[in-house]
């Protein structure tokens, strides 16, 4: 039986965004079982409110694009190798979520079927409403397009209200608050202003999507224990971005 959505929630329906760095733990490379149960864990909290909930996972954690390139393999063929990364930490997420009994659908943007769905938005849309969490693979399906900008496009595109970035700091800092002891966390800060300051949120393409569309970033830590369903209830510490 589906949640009944709380009235005092903001959001209906968000984007979820984190990195493949995420579901490594503490180990160097690939996936951490026990991590992503805990991501899990996280997901179902909200998705108990009766949120719908979209996801989009980086693939740094088995294979990043860029630094293929840079290592001087061709950048569109890295690309291309790190899209295949985000589909295989999408099944595993999977996995992990249908554990914890929520009906998940990995949605990718390169078709293989074997494994899961083509992109198409109307039925992605179909799912959220039928409570389902769509994790969306691949990125756009094109290189030197980067997760978050495939995020941004995703969120647009079913109707999100929000994109939440979970990241291992409780927000957006003016320096690296684990370097500089004094840095300085925003509670909110403009579209312009990230891009001006390099704030490092996401990527310029991404943050010009949102803006463009005005579509909210909030960034929170995803190592919180809660964190995903505080920052839903008012209760944690995070940096919105807006316009």
């Amino acid at each position: 039986m589906s949640a009944k959505s709380d009235p005092k929630i903001p959001y209906k329906r968000v984007m979820l965004k984190i990195s493949g760095e995420a579901l490594m733990g503490d180990q160097g490379y690939g996936l951490h079982p026990p991590t992503m149960a805990r991501i899990a864990r996280e997901v179902k909290s909200v998705h108990d409110l009766g949120v719908e909930i979209c996801m989009v996972i980086g693939g740094g954690n088995i294979f990043r694009g860029l630094q293929g390139a840079a290592q001087g393999m061709e950048r569109a063929t890295a690309d291309y190798m790190g899209m295949l990364a985000t589909v295989m930490n999408a099944l595993g997420m999977q996995a992990a979520l249908e554990a914890e009994g929520i009906f998940t659908r990995v949605i990718s943007a390169i078709p293989m079927d074997q494994v899961c769905e083509p992109y198409i938005r109307r039925r992605a849309i179909r799912h959220l409403e039928k409570k389902r969490v769509c994790i969306f693979a691949a990125g756009t399906g094109n290189p030197y397009f980067t997760t978050d900008t495939a995020a941004t496009l995703r969120a647009n595109e079913m109707g999100c209200e929000a994109i939440f970035k979970g990241t291992k700091v409780d927000g957006v800092y003016d320096k690296d608050p684990k370097k500089f002891p004094d840095a300085q966390r925003y509670e909110t800060v403009s579209y312009d202003e990230v891009l001006q300051k390099h704030l490092g949120v996401m990527d310029a393409s991404a943050i010009a999507l949102a803006r463009d569309n005005n579509l909210p970033i909030i960034v929170f830590s995803l190592d919180e224990p809660g964190g995903f369903r505080g920052v839903l209830s008012g209760e944690a510490t995070f940096t919105r971005v807006q316009g």
